[in-house]
């Protein structure tokens, strides 16, 4: 049975399936589900990367930064909407 307007099989999978090397197979449509794969993960743990002193001093700098300008921009927003 198609759905209208779509090309697209509506089947239920009540036929059952077919099983072989890693995928299953619907009886009455074809639609195959892969089965014999694992996570897309290589093995291992992953590496821990540290940012030197240098690096984190500049985020600090940028976040405190980026705070204050913001704090500025909403007590000045609040003082012009009150007047």
């Amino acid at each position: 049975m198609r759905i209208i307007g779509r090309l697209v099989n509506k089947c239920l999978h009540h036929a059952g399936w077919t099983r072989a090397d890693g995928e299953q197979r619907c009886n009455a449509c074809g639609t195959r589900r892969f089965t014999g794969y694992g996570a897309l993960r290589p093995p291992g743990l992953p590496q821990v990367r540290t940012p030197s002193d240098e690096a984190r001093a500049r985020a600090d700098r940028s976040a405190a930064l980026l705070t204050s300008r913001t704090a500025y921009h909403l007590r000045r927003w609040r003082l012009s909407a009150a007047v």
